[in-house]
């Protein structure tokens, strides 16, 4: 009899599942109802990666969409056949080389890992969990109440 309590397959950390793991979380993050979550799984993958030397810092690119200023710049990161962008730090400025704009025609390969595999895989990787926000009615629920309608000209 087929033992059916793990339905998600078991994916190794190896660079190439763990590259794949990290393009589709950051191509999810963008729609995901907790961005933020995504996003700094990507970029803590991506530090341990490179702390590992399983990936590398290439140069700075100018940013597409810079936030509250004219020029804004990110770090390229290569890791296996994809590449992808990281808030610089300090140190980057000065280590790394400036690439000028981003290259349009390079593109990453595509990647058919589920979004949901891809968290897990990361997460084990990382070691981070997401935080479940609480509510604000301390575990209480809201029940509905019907409304209340009244003739004309009556008081409740």
């Amino acid at each position: 009899m087929k033992d059916n309590r793990n339905p998600l397959p078991r994916l190794e950390l190896t660079v190439d599942h763990l590259s794949q793991a990290i393009y589709t979380v950051n191509r999810h993050a963008k729609t995901a109802p907790n961005p933020k979550y995504l996003y700094k799984l990507k970029q803590e993958s991506l530090k341990k990666l490179i702390a590992e030397g399983k990936a590398r810092k290439i140069g700075l690119h100018f940013s597409l969409n810079p936030k509250h200023s004219q020029q804004q710049s990110d770090v390229l990161v290569e890791c296996g056949q994809y590449s992808f962008h990281i808030p610089p730090s300090k140190n980057d400025f000065t280590e790394l080389p400036h690439l000028g704009k981003l290259d349009e025609n390079r593109r990453n390969p595509k990647s058919f890992l589920s979004l949901q595999n891809a968290r897990i895989l990361l997460q084990n990787y990382t070691g981070l969990k997401e935080e479940v926000e609480k509510s604000s009615f301390s575990g209480r629920q809201r029940h509905y109440q019907k409304p209340v309608f009244k003739k004309l000209g009556e008081r409740y």
